[in-house]
């Protein structure tokens, strides 16, 4: 159970993409307990806490990769988090993402 805030990190996101020039950057890795987990998911839990939402991320980087989100579409979105997710869950994620009809 939380009892505090978020914590800072919208605000940090929010005035890198504020500054001139600016860019954030949020980095992961792709994946939690011992490669059991990705930490990239076709959807959140129910009651999952949102730091950050999908209109404040710019760039998000792992291990495999960074990419731009900022200004994609939800179908390019998916696709960009797809290719930077562990690839033993990549066709996982690819599936459910058709499932949602995010991927054609």
């Amino acid at each position: 159970q939380q009892f505090s805030g978020t914590g800072g990190q919208v605000d940090f996101v929010r005035g890198a993409n504020a500054s001139k020039g600016g860019k954030s950057f949020l980095t992961t890795y792709s994946t939690a307990k011992n490669d059991t987990i990705s930490k990239i998911t076709h959807q959140l839990t129910p009651g999952a806490h949102v730091t950050c939402s999908k209109n404040d991320i710019d760039y998000l980087v792992t291990e495999y990769g960074a990419v731009q989100l900022k200004g994609k579409t939800a179908s390019q979105r998916a696709k960009a988090l797809i290719s930077i997710a562990h690839p033993k869950f990549r066709e996982e994620l690819t599936f459910e993402a058709k499932k949602l009809g995010l991927i054609v």
